[in-house]
């Protein structure tokens, strides 16, 4: 019948199409796959764009929440110089900054900037291979020129961290210069060495031979550098002694510590933020060449701690472990 040649001949110009298509899929795969793959950088440690899925992270507040008294927030607006509301600690210090640190500390660009997204990044780069030895470890320290001015109150950070062997980032505290250091007192709120996935919480108001004159807890965090992690320290300092302080990571209270007698009131601190490589704490290991991240995504001090307020801070200072000394 006429119909049926008519459709055999469509079926065979279908057919023909088909295999020439099918032809040119197959020589351009072979192609494809005989071109060399490029190459993914080997000293790179970029942040993790997975969060393993038994926790959920917390979302990074870019403002305090509504009824929250934040009377310091340093602007992380890319129109403003990080100088602005931060020293930039330069050079190598003292015998690698007391701790036979790798990294030379800069203000440049490469080193620290804001980004689109109204983030502060503290970047340390790696390049062993850099002919000018101070160009071959550079970071950036940043000490905040707002001391905390309260005798109470809060302070807030959520920070992604880099966790990678020869690399120790930090969010701390220090008292305004000038200053006697450790006797007048060093809180250290976030910290993480050689890639060890544990958060160090620190107090300290003694050399490290003075076993007693420190408060130390390690918290393993899920995730650490993959992630934002929220960071507070509640302070509730008394003139003549007493005052307490109690360390949060996600919202809950890890450990706790009196203020010694002799240190430097609380509301003389002033906020520091650096990424230190290799040294003592690092067990001399090198970071491979590559850079390494400090994404802070919020930070901020309120007069009123936002974890329950002052009867949430009494109710973690009974629950939170107490520190121990060396």
């Amino acid at each position: 019948m006429p119909w049926k040649n008519h459709f055999d001949s469509l079926k065979k110009e279908f057919n023909a199409v088909k295999g020439e298509l099918q032809s040119g899929i197959n020589t351009l795969t072979s192609s494809l796959q005989q071109q060399p793959r490029p190459q993914q950088q080997p000293h790179y440690y970029p942040p993790s764009q997975q969060t393993p899925h038994h926790y959920p992270p917390p979302p990074p507040p870019q403002q305090p929440p509504a009824g929250a008294y934040a009377y310091w927030r340093p602007r992380f607006h890319q129109d403003t110089a990080v100088t602005a509301e931060w020293d930039a600690k330069m050079g190598n210090g003292p015998d690698g900054w007391g701790n036979q640190e790798l990294q030379h500390y800069t203000a440049l660009p490469q080193n620290t900037f804001h980004t689109p997204n109204g983030e502060l990044i503290l970047r340390a780069i790696a390049d062993s291979q850099a002919p000018n030895s101070e160009q071959k470890y550079t970071s950036a320290r940043l000490v905040g020129r707002q001391p905390l001015s309260r005798d109470r109150g809060s302070l807030t950070a959520v920070i992604r961290s880099p966790c990678a062997p020869g690399i120790w980032p930090a969010f701390w505290l220090l008292p305004q210069e000038p200053f006697s250091w450790p006797t007048d007192g060093e809180i250290d709120i976030a910290e993480t060495w050689n890639g060890d996935g544990e958060n160090h919480s620190c107090l300290h108001w003694g050399h490290h031979h003075e076993g007693d004159k420190h408060r130390v807890l390690g918290t393993r965090i899920p995730g650490l550098g993959a992630r934002p992690v929220r960071y507070d320290l509640v302070w509730w300092d008394q003139p003549g002694g007493g005052g307490r302080l109690v360390w949060y990571i996600d919202g809950r209270p890890v450990m706790k510590a009196h203020i010694p007698p002799g240190t430097r009131p609380m509301r003389e601190m002033t906020v520091l933020l650096n990424v230190a490589m290799g040294g003592n704490v690092c067990g001399g290991v090198r970071p491979q060449d590559g850079y390494y991240d400090m994404v802070v995504h919020a930070l901020y001090a309120t007069e009123e701690p936002e974890l329950g307020g002052w009867a949430g801070f009494e109710h973690a200072w009974r629950s939170a472990p107490e520190g121990h000394g060396y």
